[in-house]
């Protein structure tokens, strides 16, 4: 391919696209802001390009304001919302298109100059495609979302919130890899040890966690069974089944609750598991056993800030940092595992 380096690094291409993994965490905390203050829906129209420019006078305020009075979020839930109010979520939800567009020019633009300069390693054209169909994805699966709650719902689907989340957590993980990779080069050796199945499972686990509280998010289900480690005194929640197995796995918020914990217990042990076994281990390099206890420890930090949030029912702070450290958690992991490759 012309548009791809015969060398297999570049950190120029490295330090480029570690900015764009920031911009991602940043998506990612405005995002989670939006969504905690109510603000996703404010913004009732998908407009690309004319929409870099919020309302600048006070007939164009009315007019947003009118479109979002017409949604059922507004009529059933934002009844008595002022047009001051308004602007509030409105803000939100502005700043956080403004990023994924800011998000879109800071990738496409050095990615199209790298290109042409043929300074995008060969060995890494696969990455490129993936990071490519998972920036053009995003914006189109976020419409997708907000569309979810403009005629039916007063807020968007979980379902579609979860896919929407997940893209941009596949787009971080995806990120860093290969930034490491376009860093350090071509491995001398690449390991095929038990560490490297371990490592993924783990990162796997991780992203399905993610996915789980998006769920939860979605749901609103961190609003609900706010003790700990009991369901509202029992040990399992009474309202658990929905109407069929969709709507008990996808909307149900008992269930969708269970699972997150569930699986937050099995991620704790296994996390512990790998932070010790990292540590007696021979076989890692001291740069993959300090990155596994990194792990370990977010993963214990992360499931205390799940306990503190939903007993404090997900206050804004709680709630984004919560989802920041499942975010730097994914980070460490994909670095983990990108290193015990590694001679």
């Amino acid at each position: 391919m012309t548009t791809f380096l015969r060398s297999d690094r570049s950190r120029a291409v490295a330090i480029w696209l570690l900015v764009v993994a920031a911009l991602v965490l940043g998506m990612i905390v405005v995002g989670g802001s939006t969504r905690l203050t109510g603000s996703g829906l404010s913004i009732t129209q998908w407009r690309p390009i004319s929409g870099v420019l919020p309302p600048l006078s006070m007939a164009e305020w009315q007019a947003e304001f009118a479109r979002y009075r017409s949604i059922p979020q507004f009529r059933f839930v934002n009844t008595n919302m002022t047009l001051d109010q308004f602007r509030f979520i409105y803000w939100w939800e502005w700043s956080h298109r403004f990023l994924a567009r800011l998000l879109g020019l800071v990738f496409l633009a050095p990615f199209a100059w790298f290109a042409w300069r043929r300074q995008l390693p060969a060995r890494l054209a696969g990455n490129f495609v993936m990071l490519v169909m998972l920036c053009g994805l995003e914006p189109i699966v976020g419409w997708w979302m907000v569309a979810s709650g403009l005629s039916e719902r007063v807020y968007v689907a979980p379902e579609r919130l979860t896919i929407h989340l997940g893209i941009a957590f596949a787009l971080l993980g995806t990120l860093v890899w290969t930034a490491l990779d376009a860093w350090t080069g071509a491995p001398r050796q690449t390991l095929s040890s038990p560490w490297a199945w371990r490592a993924r499972a783990l990162v796997g686990l991780i992203y399905l966690q993610i996915l789980l509280g998006a769920l939860v998010a979605g749901n609103q289900a961190g609003q609900v069974y706010n003790d700990w480690p009991m369901f509202a005194g029992h040990w399992l929640p009474q309202d658990y089944d929905g109407d069929g197995l969709w709507a008990t796995l996808a909307h149900s918020q008992g269930a969708v609750q269970l699972h997150h914990r569930l699986l937050a217990y099995l991620l704790v042990v296994a996390a512990l598991a790998t932070g010790i076994g990292a540590w007696r281990s021979a076989d890692l390099a001291s740069s993959a056993r300090t990155l596994a206890l990194s792990v370990t420890t977010l993963v214990l930090i992360q499931a205390g800030l799940g306990i503190v949030t939903l007993m404090a029912r997900v206050p804004l702070g709680l709630g984004v940092v919560h989802q920041l450290t499942a975010a730097l958690t994914l980070c460490f992991a994909v670095a983990f595992a990108w290193r015990v490759r590694r001679v």
